[in-house]
């Protein structure tokens, strides 16, 4: 029987990154379901007094030159330091919300994913995020637009602030089965939990 898993993410880390591309294998190998929950990681930041780990510059060094690449490899996957780093994600995360109400998630975050952290996409400027929704062959006016929505708004508020009321300090952040995983290097108990190891 397949598992589910609550994923809640923000564009603007590496670490969601790598956890997405690691769930699409996990989905892939286990039947797992995944429940995506946008949130605004400054969001959590802000409620729960959390900073972002290259605020540490030793931290955010091994990080971004050495950890990050290393599990980038163990998946399998492409990662490369975005320069215009940190990306304001705010109408990104509010898009998710679009995509998934238009029924076009799973392409919209293979390439919002895909222009930050593969390609360094300037994802912060509103014409670049229309040329990439356009190359991917998304409708990037219906999104765009759909993105500005009072409700569109209000959810990816209440999704940000759901995750703070479950114990969220940060993105990534998974539940499954009642158990709470924060980040990409927790995944291996993720799949452990779907192996019944």
């Amino acid at each position: 029987m397949s598992k589910t898993l609550e994923f809640y993410f923000d564009f603007g880390s590496p670490t969601t990154y790598l956890a997405y591309k690691r769930l699409q294998q996990l989905r892939e190998q286990y039947g797992l379901e995944i429940v995506y929950k946008p949130v605004l990681l400054g969001g959590l930041f802000k409620a729960t007094g959390n900073t972002t780990p290259v605020a540490v510059p030793a931290k955010g060094k091994y990080m971004l030159e050495s950890d990050l690449p290393r599990f980038a490899r163990r998946y399998g996957v492409p990662l490369a330091f975005n320069p215009h780093f940190p990306i304001n994600t705010l109408n990104l995360m509010r898009g998710a919300i679009a995509a998934q109400r238009l029924d076009c998630l799973d392409p919209y975050l293979d390439a919002m994913y895909d222009a930050v952290w593969v390609a360094g996409e300037n994802m912060g400027d509103a014409e670049v995020v229309a040329r990439v929704l356009t190359d991917k062959q998304l409708d990037a006016a219906a999104l765009l637009e759909l993105a500005q929505d009072p409700e569109v708004k209000a959810e990816l508020a209440s999704n940000t602030e759901e995750a703070v009321e479950r114990g969220a300090f940060g993105a990534p952040t998974m539940y499954m089965d009642g158990e709470m995983y924060f980040g990409q290097d927790r995944l291996d108990f993720v799949e452990e939990a779907l192996t019944g190891n």
